[in-house]
């Protein structure tokens, strides 16, 4: 998947169809001369839905499908016939999918499983034909009910990627190397900043066959909650994750600073973020010797009291066993 292939934010207007009319037919056969009132209900308007699909990981297949209507309901016909109902549109959407009402910008509902469906736009209720208005003292009555109106409404949806860590790290610091290795995920890599343009999932494979998703999301930079740079376009997709993977590589001037600074764009940008279970992971610690590691150890012991934290290397394969030992343990704490 490319990186334009990549959309997470889309506008759409969505419209469902409006119910049809009841009919207002009175009944006419040879030697029947007051048949009275047989007029039929008007179907009902055809609802939109939105449907969660794990197949898909990105809104590209709706940013240019801007308008999506249900058709209308039918009307009544004779012989309390009913109108047929209106088609009902299904959107796909991928898993972690939030609705919002563009008015409003209220979430309206999020899509978090396979195949759940949510009705975003309401048929219109058909109305009902004159054989219901019938009576002792009104026979004939010559009037229906007009169907109900369509729901309308603009809508965004916004795709929060749902994964169980999250990478977080300035540019250059090794997150699309990390999961690269980690995972059959093929993230673009350079030496330049902001080589990872779209957040990248990976799964990783785990003793006994099992498993857990590890997203690498664009590097942030200081700032990012106010707009800076490409990270805070992506903060989002951060929410998500249950456990945040610090990645700072050996080489930066002052590690707690760094750590700081990324921990501060998350605060200003959710305050909500700082709950999440957090590690520290210093990578490219292949260019360290025992000595030289020794005493950033101390040093780390004093800057982070009660935060885990470890020396890899991607480049080399130091310290990825324990790596994955460690995340899934701390994914998995509370279920053992």
């Amino acid at each position: 998947m490319t990186e334009g292939n990549f959309v997470d934010y889309v506008k759409i207007y969505v419209s469902s169809g409006k119910g049809g009319k009841g009919s207002t037919h009175l009944h006419r056969e040879k030697f029947i001369e007051k048949g009275g009132p047989d007029g039929g209900d008007g179907g009902r308007g055809g609802h939109v839905y939105l449907v969660g699909n794990k197949g898909l990981w990105t809104l590209f297949h709706l940013k240019f499908a801007r308008h999506i209507k249900g058709t209308h309901g039918g009307d009544g016909g004779s012989a309390r016939s009913t109108g047929a109902d209106g088609e009902d549109k299904y959107i796909e959407v991928p898993l972690g999918t939030v609705v919002r009402d563009k008015e409003t910008n209220e979430i309206l509902f999020e899509i978090t499983e396979d195949g759940e469906k949510q009705i975003v736009a309401r048929g219109g209720k058909g109305g009902l034909g004159n054989w219901h208005f019938r009576s002792s003292t009104n026979q004939t009555p010559r009037y229906s009910q007009p169907g109900m109106p369509a729901e309308e409404k603009d809508i965004i949806l916004e795709l929060k990627v749902l994964a169980d860590v999250g990478l977080v790290g300035f540019p250059n610091a090794g997150k699309s190397t990390l999961l690269s290795v980690l995972t059959s995920a093929k993230p673009k890599i350079a030496d330049y900043p902001f080589t990872t343009l779209k957040p990248n999932l990976g799964i990783v494979a785990y003793r006994d066959f099992q498993s857990f998703v590890i997203a690498d999301i664009p590097g942030i930079i200081e700032g990012a909650a106010e707009g800076k740079g490409l990270g805070h376009y992506f903060l989002r997709h951060i929410e998500r994750n249950s456990t945040l993977l610090f990645l700072v590589p050996a080489d930066a001037d002052d590690i707690k600073k760094e750590y700081d600074i990324l921990l501060d764009e998350l605060r200003r940008y959710n305050p909500e973020m700082l709950d999440k279970d957090r590690l520290i992971v210093v990578s490219k610690s292949d260019m360290l010797d025992d000595e030289l590691k020794g005493e950033m150890k101390k040093q780390l012991d004093k800057d982070f009291k009660g935060i885990p934290y470890m020396f890899i290397s991607s480049i080399a394969q130091q310290g990825l066993v324990e790596l994955k030992d460690k995340l899934w343990q701390m994914l998995n704490v509370d279920t053992e």
